[in-house]
């Protein structure tokens, strides 16, 4: 029986490198964005807030990033598994730090989660987009 586990983690260079990405790609649309990485456990590793972003974004952010690490999956395909039971939805969404649309997706190398990405201040286009820019950023995307 292993007693010890060891789990991959999204490097800090690579997570500043993911919110630059997708905070640029923001600018490149005319919006301002909050940009948030989270290791696989659902830490904060990096969060850049353009000028001019809501703060409320700052929180929605890393809620993104966190619910997408934490569920390994992303957070539109979250809340669409678990759309047909109501209550099941309406429970996951209300727990601490879990946001149920979009703009949250998984960082995934070789079948581990090692991290999730998180963009709040756009539309829910505009924020799946701008993830989608940061984890290309990394090769992941």
């Amino acid at each position: 029986m292993d007693i010890v586990l060891s789990r991959k983690s999204i490097a800090a260079a690579a997570a500043k490198a993911a919110v630059e990405a997708a905070v640029a790609h923001a600018g490149a649309l005319n919006k301002a964005v909050v940009a948030a990485v989270v290791d696989g456990s659902g830490d904060l590793v990096a969060l850049l807030r353009a000028d001019g972003a809501f703060k409320a974004s700052i929180g929605i952010a890393r809620d993104k990033a966190y619910t997408a690490a934490v569920f390994g999956a992303s957070t539109d395909d979250l809340s669409a598994a678990l759309i047909a039971n109501p209550t099941l939805h309406q429970g996951i969404s209300m727990q601490p730090g879990v946001i149920l649309f979009g703009g949250g997706l998984p960082m995934v190398v070789d079948g581990h989660v090692i991290g999730g990405i998180g963009v709040s201040g756009g539309s829910e286009n505009d924020d799946r987009a701008c993830a989608q820019a940061g984890l290309g950023a990394l090769g992941l995307g």
